[in-house]
């Protein structure tokens, strides 16, 4: 497993993740400091799954994935899981 892929993974759950946390403070208590800490936290998270996936994947489309807020990093990983040419689209010798 590369670099790239394993700092995605984790960017991508701690982007979801705070983003849960946000939302359910937002929606319960709305405490400040929770929204302090965890928005820079959410925002980090988010430029690091974009950075990731310029590192990991040269496909178009896989990069413009990783800037859907929230989901966009589970999506890169899905794209370019095991097995995978790391988003890059291949084709077989018959052009399918």
């Amino acid at each position: 497993m590369t670099v790239p892929f394993r700092l995605l993974r984790a960017s991508a759950l701690v982007e979801l993740l705070s983003l849960v946390l946000l939302l359910a403070n937002l929606a319960t208590v709305h405490l400040p400091p929770v929204a302090s800490l965890l928005g820079p936290v959410h925002g980090c998270a988010y430029l690091f799954v974009i950075g990731a996936t310029l590192r990991l994947t040269t496909d178009l489309r896989t990069r413009l994935t990783a800037i859907v807020p929230a989901i966009g990093g589970l999506l890169v990983l899905r794209r370019t899981g095991p097995g995978r040419a790391g988003g890059d689209v291949s084709t077989g010798p018959t052009g399918r």
